[in-house]
């Protein structure tokens, strides 16, 4: 699947939800990347925060797999750059 439209949000949730998680927060940030070459054709940048049990006992290159690993084929259109922030309950690292 590669949806590209406004829904591109809602399709990034679906996937995620795959890790069960106790708070999810999406935020496009493809404004700040306008003009950048990743950008080009349309491809969008996201921010995800996300807590989930499954990080649990993870070092942060393995929570970010597991992120990855829900979305890799939408990588790299119509999503071009993802910053993840992965913690465990209770929430950790999120003010």
């Amino acid at each position: 699947m590669t949806s590209a439209g406004p829904d591109l949000q809602a399709v990034l949730a679906e996937r995620l939800a795959a890790l069960e998680p106790a708070r999810l927060e999406l935020i496009d940030e493809s404004h700040l990347h306008a003009g950048h070459a990743g950008a080009r054709g349309g491809a969008r940048h996201f921010r995800v925060r996300i807590v989930s049990k499954q990080f649990q006992g993870l070092g942060t290159l393995a929570r970010h797999r597991l992120v990855y690993d829900c979305v890799r084929d939408l990588m790299p259109h119509p999503i071009h750059a993802l910053a993840i922030e992965a913690g465990t309950p209770p929430i950790e690292g999120f003010s």
